[in-house]
């Protein structure tokens, strides 16, 4: 017997629709109205969903984020909860009732944060650089380090090391201060195009690449063009290349 429900998300409606057996294990999927909010829901035994397997637990949470895209594609607008969100019956209270009990509680909330992402997308945005070409141009314009290159040539090999090491930490002082400046700049360009940024944490990426930033954005779903084409800009500067995905249903922003 099931005693709990699953939820995905939440949407505006007020009718209780059948989505079709497109859940975690084939479950079905439906809505559950209250007022003018739907909770989309699978029927559940009240407990986590958890394994060993991890190729199980993997399609699980691509179970889960299927169901919200084909939700986002049929409602325009929805509120993504994670994996695992659980809501169970008590004592005298069925599922279903405590799962109003809890739309009604936090409904004003809710509303809000649906008028915020109406019509609204999640973005990836991703900036990386080569440091080796970066490197150079550093080299390039920076009349200390040119300096210590040349002195290095005339010193004895002990020398020669102790100025190399000395001219690698310049370097990498002048990279940082170099990577802050462009993080700042970057970020100008691309909030100028969104409604919303996130930073994220940077990946580490192999050698001749290095994340300088990670963002996601949420905007318009119409308004993409203008952010791609800003993104453009960046991708075309030597040295640099950018990475920009979605549009996908808005998780960071709720």
């Amino acid at each position: 017997m099931t005693e709990a429900r699953y939820l995905y998300c939440i949407v505006e409606g007020s009718e209780e629709i059948t989505l079709g057996n497109i859940g975690i294990e084939g479950s079905r999927v439906y809505t559950i109205p209250y007022q003018d909010l739907c909770a989309v829901v699978h029927n559940c035994l009240p407990e986590p969903y958890k394994s060993e397997d991890k190729e199980k637990v993997k399609l699980w949470l691509t179970t889960h984020a299927k169901v919200v895209e084909v939700v986002w594609e049929k409602f325009g607008t929805v509120l993504p909860l994670g994996f695992d969100t659980i809501i169970k019956g008590e004592e005298g209270i069925a599922p279903d009732e405590n799962l109003k009990k809890w739309l009604k509680g936090d409904y004003e909330n809710l509303r809000q944060k649906l008028a915020k992402l109406k019509d609204r997308a999640e973005f990836g945005v991703q900036v990386f650089w080569d440091p080796k070409i970066i490197s150079e141009w550093v080299i390039e314009k920076s009349p200390e380090i040119k300096k210590l290159s040349e002195e290095i040539k005339s010193k004895s090999k002990g020398l020669a090391y102790m100025y190399k090491q000395k001219l690698e930490n310049l370097l990498k002082k002048k990279l940082e201060k170099e990577a802050d400046r462009f993080f700042k700049v970057f970020y100008d360009q691309i909030k100028s195009c969104v409604d919303q940024i996130k930073v994220e944490k940077t990946k580490k990426m192999e050698e001749d690449k290095q994340m300088l930033l990670n963002f996601s954005c949420l905007l318009f779903k119409g308004k993409s063009k203008i952010l791609g084409e800003e993104l453009e800009k960046i991708n075309h500067l030597k040295g640099f290349s950018v990475r920009f995905t979605g549009p996908w249903p808005p998780y960071s922003f709720v």
